[in-house]
Order: structure tokens, then C-alpha cells, then sequence
């Protein structure tokens, strides 16, 4: 393209489309070195894009099923609360009892991370099964009643679904022109809903009623402004027989915000009925359930990994998606990280995929510690063909990975098992949870702690109507068990069962023959009486013979406690757990749990961390001259006490900006050049101050506070 031209002139140049960036395929992050192939990389990736979607799909239907209830019975409250305006909406009489605004309080608890997810779908049931007519509100999109009546104007538009798209631009365009208020909006409502044998109408049609109504969500109902709430609520009560509404209050708290922010006056004006959702630690509990504690999924964490994911729940923000999310990068970076995760999936393609192996990942299975560990309980003769004989390898390889399928169907069977025992006793000494029972079965031998001994002596008081409950919920958990060994143990336990049933058996003939014997005893002398109570009381101190329930009660906690000494081993007593057990609890913490203190530190302290910058580079204790202003003013002020001079702190600042200054004399004054390095000290200072390193103080003038103390 040429740009001479005889007049002066503006040259457009149109960009290449045809040269465009070339994106790096995300398979190729996988390859983190030149002794990996391409094709483990490309399908380590595809096998977590597959378990992932796998885990994603059950936990959208898991929600699905736990929510179902509750929206089942919200729908039923707002069908019963408008059919009273359908019967009677033309009733003068009616519509002045009919002032009371139906609200559904939906308390969802304080992980509000959550709260739109639940919305989101709560909104598709009600335009699915309800009215299509149904809105969401944030506090911070309503500051005052004019912005609130505006967004509920601009949405109810959005779910107009009668009218064809002209009709709709121009009812949009009047209603636009025409200010916001309840007035509009119930002659909005009558024009849309109006039964109009000339109106073309979609297949979808406005819900089942003739005058469906208009569902009003309050996403954070605390965060409102309680005029704004009172006078919506005032105004929207006068208007209801035009403009029939019903509330939805989100609620994270308790109900008694309701009070606190509408005076009685105007609470009086809803009709409230309250609905729970599930709690979020049973919510947690379902999904450990469902993706965890089950062989259907491969992956499995390890004890630590569990420790991290929970802890942040529980003690940050009970957010079910965060440790969904976090889940999801546990998955991520196992798959990234370890070479062998392409072995981390189905049983049958696990062992196709062994048959493929290249000779770098039968050095990879050689060196996993589990692996090494394995071979040095081996003969001789087969530790030579283990490390030699590729062929060998690949054959036990497969034996170890089916042992290891085999280990995990055995282990969650018992560990329900074994928490049915515990989670009913007192004190609960191996947790109330199933997830705590977990996390300290993957940690150590549970049968060496303190815990589970303690666990055993409770178990060995219990009546036998709770043992015998307990043995019908552990029979049931057998029965689902595919296994031969667990269906051998299932048998055990109906064993045992009849057992007891049979001792209820003999108690009762028992019973019957001390009645017949009573009548003889009535006539007995009671100083004979007394006199038997005691020798049998002496016997029973000096025989302490065990009854036949204790007997059988003891064989029951003593066949438990085998079940766990043989199938809850550690996982890492298995061999190649490693290509399932994501272990780098670090590497997560690290994601997860951020340090701005320390990473703060780092950067200012030491700027070619993050700039990687040559210039950069300076021995420990050293301030470069050529680093950011702030850095240079924060590794100053790390060499002060409790209270900074100003002064004797920009004359530092000033000593170390112009070793790097290399100005020309005659194109600058030293004027100019220390108020340049003035404004720049001051400007450092600001930002420290900002970040919160430094305060101002009223004890000196010219002095700031140091806020930290230490390194970092």
C-alpha cells in the first residue's frame, strides 16, 4: 500500500484479519517435560475433561433432587395464595380484604455464594409451572423507589410473552415515555393479560391462568433500605386487586429481620409463611456421599487434600460451589501434575491403556514409593523381573490396579458400616459425620487411636434394641455390596440377628415360668426373702458370669472391630495409590488459601520476583537504586522502629533515587530535581499508607506510625 500522494492527505490502513494469534492447544500445558509424549499429555486431559463432566452432571442432578421439595412446596403456597384473586377478583368486597401481599421468607442460609444458583433454578420452576412473570431484585440495583419501580419495569418487559415483538417494542416504548410507578404497571398488566380474540398469541403461553401473577424475588432482602421496602410494600398493597404480586424474600440470617426492618404497620400488609432450605453441612455431607465415598469415580483425595477443602467450608463460607470448585482443581492439577493420572479412570481401559504404556511410564511406575515399597516385600526373582522385564511389569500392574478397584468397593462398605456403629453414641468419639470418620481413616490406623477404643467400650454398653437397629441399617449397607467376602459377612449379621431374636425367645419363657413360681414365693417369710436377695447378690459379685446377651453382644463388637483391622487400612499401605490420590495439599493451600501479607512482602521486598527484571537483582540487605518508588520507601521503612521521621526518611529516599538519576545538568536544576524526588517520595508514602503499612500519628508531627513489625 502506498502512502505518496500529491495533497496532504489520512491514510487508513485495514488490519489483517488473515494473521491471527495462534492459540496454544490446552493439552500442550499437560507436557511439562521432553520425557512425556504428546499423547499422554492429550489424554491425560480428555480423561479429566471426561471424569469432570462425569462429577459436574451428578452434583447438577444432585441439587436438582435437593431442592425439589422445597420447590414443590413453594409452588404450592403461591398457587393457593392466588387463587383467592382468581375466584374473587371482581368481588369489591374481596379485593378490600384481599390487601394482604402472599410472601414465601425463603431462608437459605449464610452461603450466599450460593444463593444464585438456587434463585436461577427457582426461577425456571416458577416460569415453567407458576407464571412467566417473575422478577429479580438486588439491593444494590435499588437504592432509592424510583430505580427499584425502573428495574421492575424494565424486567417485567423481558417476560412479556403474550404479544409479538412490534406490539412489544412499542408497549415498551410507551412505557418508556410514561414515568414508572404502580399505576403503569397495573395498566401494563391489564393490557397484556386482557383475553383479546384479536391478540396472536405464542405457543408458550402466560401460565395456566387467565391472569397469572407477578412473582417478585428479593435476592438480599437484608441489604434493602428499609423506606424503600416500606413504601413498595405500602403502594404495591393498594394496587393488588389491578396488579396481582406475590413476594419472595431472601433471607441469609433469620426471619427476625422481617421485624427489624418493616414496623407492624406494614408487615401486616404480608401474608408470610416461612420455608427452610437444606442445610449446607448436609448439603456437603451428600456430595462427599455421592462423589467421594463411592467407586463410581476413580479420583479419590487424600487425607490432607479433605482436610483443606472442609476446613475452608466450614470455617470461611459454607459454600457448596467453592468446594465443588475446589474439587475441580484438586482433579485439575492431579492430572497435571502426575504423569500416571492416564491410568486414573475405569477399571477395563485402565488395563487397555497398560498394554500402551511407553518404557518413560513404566520408569514413572518404578519409582512411585508405594511401587518401591512393593517390590522390596517380593522374592528375589521377582524383584529382578519387576525392574527389567517391561512385560512382567505391565502384567502386575494390572493385578495391583484391580486389587486397588477391589480395596475401595470393600473400604466404603465398611466405613458406612462402621459409622452406623459410632455416630450414635455418646460424645461422638469418632465424629458425627461420615466425612470425619474419613479423613481419620485416610490419615493413620484408626484402631491405634484413643478415639476408637473408646468407640469400642461404648459399643460394648449398648441395649439390645439399639444393636439390633443398628445391625439392620449395617445389613442393608452388606446387601448392596456386590463383593463375595462382604455378602459372606452379610450372612454373619442375619446370623446374628436371629440370635437375638431368639433371646427375646427365652426371655419370654423365662417370664412366664417366674410368674408361676411368684405364687409360691407370696407366702414366703420376708426375712427369707431379704436373705436370698443378698446371696444372690454375693454370687453375682464373686462369679461375674456374663449373661447370654453380653456374649453375644461382645462377638458382635469384636466382629466389627475385625471388619476394620482388615479392610480400613490407610490407602497408603496400597500399591500404586498414587495414580488415583491427589496428595499435594501445598500446591492447593496455595490456590486456595491466599496470603496478601506475604505476597505483599515478596513483591515489595523483593520486585524481580514478579518483574523479572535483571536490574532488578541485589544481594540481601541491599536496596537496588533503579527499583519502583515503593519498594525503595518500603525497604526503608523496614529499618525503622515503632515511629518514622519523615525527614530523616525522604533524605534516605533522596540518597538512594539519585545513584540511579544520570541527568543532564544544563536540561534540569537541582531545584527541580529534588521536587521531582519529593513528589515521588510523597506519592510512596501515600501507597504505603494505602496498603496499610504506615498511619499518621498525633503524637509528632513530622513522624508516621509503623503499622507491621517483623519481615513479613
Amino acid at each position: 500500500m502506498a502512502t505518496s500522494s500529491v495533497s496532504k492527505g489520512c491514510f487508513v490502513f485495514k488490519p489483517n484479519l488473515k494473521k491471527r494469534k495462534i492459540s496454544v492447544p490446552v493439552e500442550d500445558y499437560f507436557n511439562k517435560g521432553k520425557n512425556e509424549s504428546e499423547d499422554d499429555s492429550k489424554l491425560r486431559f480428555e480423561t479429566y475433561q471426561l471424569i469432570w463432566q462425569q462429577m459436574k452432571s451428578e452434583t447438577e442432578q444432585l441439587q436438582e433432587e435437593l431442592n425439589k421439595n422445597l420447590f414443590d412446596s413453594l409452588i404450592e403456597f403461591l398457587q393457593k395464595s392466588h387463587s383467592g384473586f382468581q375466584k374473587n377478583s371482581r368481588d369489591w368486597g374481596c379485593q378490600v380484604k384481599l390487601r394482604e401481599i402472599p410472601t414465601a421468607a425463603l431462608i437459605l442460609g449464610v452461603n450466599v455464594t450460593d444463593h444464585d444458583l438456587t434463585f436461577r433454578s427457582l426461577t425456571e420452576a416458577l416460569q415453567n409451572n407458576v407464571t412467566p412473570y417473575v422478577v429479580s431484585l438486588r439491593a444494590k440495583d435499588c437504592p432509592d423507589m424510583k430505580h427499584f419501580l425502573q428495574k421492575l419495569d424494565s424486567q417485567l418487559m423481558d417476560c412479556c410473552v403474550h404479544v409479538e415483538s412490534k406490539e412489544k417494542e412499542s408497549i415498551q416504548v410507551t412505557q418508556k415515555k410514561t414515568h414508572c410507578s404502580m399505576d403503569s404497571l397495573s395498566s401494563w398488566y391489564m393490557n397484556v393479560t386482557q383475553t383479546d380474540p384479536k391478540m396472536p398469541r405464542k405457543k408458550r403461553t402466560c401460565g395456566q391462568w387467565k391472569s397469572p401473577p407477578v412473582v417478585l424475588i428479593l435476592k438480599d432482602m437484608e441489604s434493602f433500605t428499609t423506606k424503600v421496602l416500606q413504601d413498595f410494600i405500602i403502594i404495591s398493597s393498594q394496587h393488588l386487586h389491578e396488579f396481582p404480586l406475590i413476594l419472595i424474600f431472601g433471607i441469609a440470617t433469620s426471619p427476625i429481620i422481617i421485624r427489624r426492618l418493616l414496623p407492624h404497620a406494614v408487615s401486616s400488609l404480608l401474608c408470610i409463611e416461612l420455608f427452610q432450605s437444606l442445610s449446607c453441612k448436609e448439603h456437603l455431607t451428600t456430595i462427599l456421599d455421592k462423589l467421594l465415598l463411592t467407586t463410581q469415580f476413580p479420583f479419590k483425595l487424600s487425607d490432607k487434600v479433605l482436610q483443606i477443602l472442609t476446613s475452608i467450608f466450614l470455617y470461611h463460607d459454607f459454600s457448596i460451589q467453592n468446594f465443588i470448585k475446589g474439587l475441580k482443581l484438586s482433579l485439575l492439577e492431579h492430572f497435571h501434575s502426575q504423569p500416571l493420572s492416564v491410568l486414573c479412570c475405569s477399571l477395563p481401559e485402565a488395563k487397555r491403556r497398560i498394554n500402551f504404556l511407553s518404557d518413560n511410564q513404566c520408569e514413572n511406575i518404578r519409582r512411585l514409593p508405594s511401587f518401591r515399597r512393593y517390590v522390596e516385600d517380593q522374592a528375589s526373582e521377582k524383584q529382578v523381573a519387576l525392574l527389567t522385564n517391561e512385560r512382567f511389569l505391565k502384567e502386575e500392574t494390572k493385578v495391583l490396579l484391580e486389587n486397588l478397584h477391589g480395596y475401595h468397593t470393600n473400604y466404603f462398605v465398611v466405613l458406612r458400616c462402621l459409622h452406623q456403629f459410632t455416630s450414635s453414641l455418646p460424645k461422638y468419639p469418632l465424629g458425627r459425620q461420615i466425612r470425619e470418620l474419613y479423613c481419620t481413616c485416610l490419615e493413620k490406623n484408626i484402631w491405634d487411636s484413643e478415639e476408637y477404643a473408646s468407640a469400642l467400650q461404648l459399643l460394648r454398653m449398648l441395649a439390645k434394641e439399639e444393636l439390633m437397629t443398628i445391625l439392620q441399617k449395617c445389613l442393608k449397607v452388606f446387601k448392596s455390596s456386590s463383593e463375595k467376602q462382604l455378602g459372606s459377612t452379610a450372612k454373619r449379621i442375619e446370623e446374628f440377628l436371629a440370635q437375638f431374636q431368639s433371646l427375646d425367645a427365652e426371655a419370654k419363657e423365662e417370664e412366664d415360668t417366674s410368674g408361676s413360681q411368684s405364687k409360691g414365693l407370696q407366702k414366703t417369710d420376708l426375712y427369707h426373702l431379704q436373705k436370698s436377695l443378698l446371696e444372690m447378690k454375693e454370687l453375682r459379685r464373686t462369679s461375674k458370669q456374663q449373661t447370654k446377651f453380653e456374649v453375644l453382644r461382645e462377638k458382635v463388637v469384636n466382629f466389627i472391630d475385625s471388619l476394620v483391622r482388615e479392610y480400613l487400612l490407610p490407602p497408603e499401605a496400597q500399591p500404586l495409590h498414587e495414580v488415583v490420590y491427589f496428595s499435594a495439599a501445598p500446591a492447593l493451600r496455595e490456590h486456595l488459601n491466599a496470603a496478601p501479607r506475604v505476597a505483599l512482602h515478596t513483591a515489595l521486598n523483593n520486585p524481580y520476583y514478579y518483574l523479572k527484571n535483571e536490574a532488578l537483582k541485589s544481594e540481601e540487605g541491599c536496596i537496588p537504586n533503579v527499583a519502583p518508588d515503593i519498594c525503595i520507601a518500603y525497604k526503608l521503612h523496614l529499618e525503622y522502629s515503632r515511629l518514622i521521621n519523615l525527614v530523616d526518611w525522604a533524605e534516605a529516599f533522596a540518597t538512594v533515587v539519585t545513584a540511579a538519576e544520570k541527568m543532564d545538568a544544563n536540561s534540569i536544576t537541582s531545584e527541580e530535581r529534588n521536587e521531582i524526588i519529593h513528589a515521588r517520595f510523597i506519592r510512596a508514602v501515600s501507597e504505603l499508607e494505602l496498603l496499610g503499612f504506615i498511619k499518621p500519628t498525633q503524637r509528632k508531627t513530622d513522624h508516621v506510625a509503623r503499622l507491621t513489625w517483623g519481615g513479613c
